[in-house]
């Protein structure tokens, strides 16, 4: 069963890698008592995560923020290492948060699983972007076609906000 608008995200641990290396993140510290756009990418460095999708939430940053928004981030299936270098590669270090879900648990959790065999991406996760309250999830935009980055791009959560 997927994630409906109206849920409470589960608590989980994912990392994100920091000065100190790969460091395990709570949902409940990400979520709890902030407002957050969370978006999801099948896989950092693949063309459209890259090319179509992340930067539009670069792009409108500073909009998404100055409506009451504390954090943007992006979480994929894909180790921390990789998430860090994504940071760096798309000039959004310390601009996003780049979180790794790198065994799909957080994924799965909330039924965003997709199996993207044809260019050997395996398990990952469906493109998605949400916005969440205190932890629930206040706006929920899946995309059909993991190859496209429409409707959970940052413009369908700046028109949501």
């Amino acid at each position: 069963m997927s994630v409906s608008k109206g849920d409470t995200l589960p608590s989980s641990t994912l990392r994100e890698l920091t000065e100190n290396g790969p460091e395990q993140v709570s949902t409940d510290d990400i979520f709890k008592g902030r407002r957050v756009v969370l978006f999801a990418v099948p896989g950092a460095f693949t063309p459209t995560c890259s090319i179509n999708h992340l930067p539009t939430y670069l792009e409108n940053r500073d909009a998404i923020l100055s409506r009451g928004v504390d954090e943007i981030a992006v979480v994929a299936v894909n180790d921390p290492f990789v998430m860090g270098g994504w940071a760096k590669a798309t000039g959004g270090e310390g601009k996003l948060r780049y979180l790794s879900d790198a065994d799909g648990a957080f994924t799965k959790t909330l039924g965003m699983e997709v199996d993207i065999p044809g260019p050997g991406l395996g398990m990952r996760s469906k493109r998605y972007s949400m916005l969440v309250e205190n932890g629930k999830v206040k706006e929920l935009n899946v995309e059909e076609n993991p190859g496209e980055a429409t409707v959970s791009a940052a413009a369908t959560i700046l028109g949501q906000l």
